[in-house]
């Protein structure tokens, strides 16, 4: 098999035992893919992972920017309390339809809401509201504007909270400080702002998988 091949297999077996997709992970992945929203969702391991996150956090509060079809919203939804609460937000008016439909479908709609806006017009009406600190956030929105978005949740979060930030490898290319990609100079701009902020602790992780070669950062807020 190939390289790319070996990452597909490992992917399945580990999905099949410790993340099988069910009926509505499924429906989401059907009716994302005949809306023809981008491939560009987690995959089911990934999906498991941020779900584990959110319950060790002990999460009762998520924030997600970047809702495409609501396949990992449906992942993290799953492990709120039922006083939860997620806010999800997406750009695309299309991808938030199809979202709020496989959201429903999933028995989320009580405790997931789908905002439809650019996120840094919705991340400051969101501050005015005054929510309870959020316990998590995950990034996973265009990745210009990564930096953005974690210093925008560092203002929406609290001591302990959990910062996610997906897909900042960029096939290696995060590397290349002379690149001119606004998504590869979007995931350095997040990495050295996690590394230098005085309230962030940080690491990152290199990712194979079915989506390719990636990773993704994962920051704890301090005091």
């Amino acid at each position: 098999m190939s390289e790319s091949q070996t990452w597909d297999a490992v992917d399945d077996y580990f999905r099949t035992h410790l993340s099988p997709d069910d009926e509505p992970l499924q429906a989401a992945l059907r009716d994302s893919e005949a809306a023809e929203l981008p491939h560009v969702n987690v995959t089911a391991p990934q999906g498991k992972l941020l779900q584990l996150l959110a319950q060790i956090q002990g999460a009762r509060m998520i924030l997600e920017i970047g809702t495409l079809g609501g396949y990992s919203t449906i992942w993290l939804g799953r492990a709120l309390p039922a006083d939860g609460r997620l806010i999800s937000l997406e750009y695309s008016a299309k991808h938030a339809e199809v979202a709020t439909r496989n959201i429903a479908r999933a028995g989320l709609d009580k405790l997931v809401e789908v905002r439809v806006g650019p996120a840094l017009e919705s991340l400051p009406q969101l501050a005015d509201e005054n929510p309870p600190p959020f316990d998590l956030v995950f990034i996973d929105a265009d990745k210009a504007n990564n930096a953005h978005y974690v210093e925008w949740a560092l203002k929406l979060t609290r001591a302990g909270s959990l910062i996610i930030v997906d897909n900042v490898v960029r096939g290696g290319r995060v590397t290349d400080a002379a690149s001119t990609e606004p998504d590869v100079q979007g995931a350095r701009a997040a990495i050295e702002l996690i590394g230098s902020h005085p309230r962030l602790s940080g690491t990152a992780i290199q990712t194979v998988g079915s989506k390719g070669y990636d990773g993704f950062a994962l920051a704890r807020v301090l005091a």
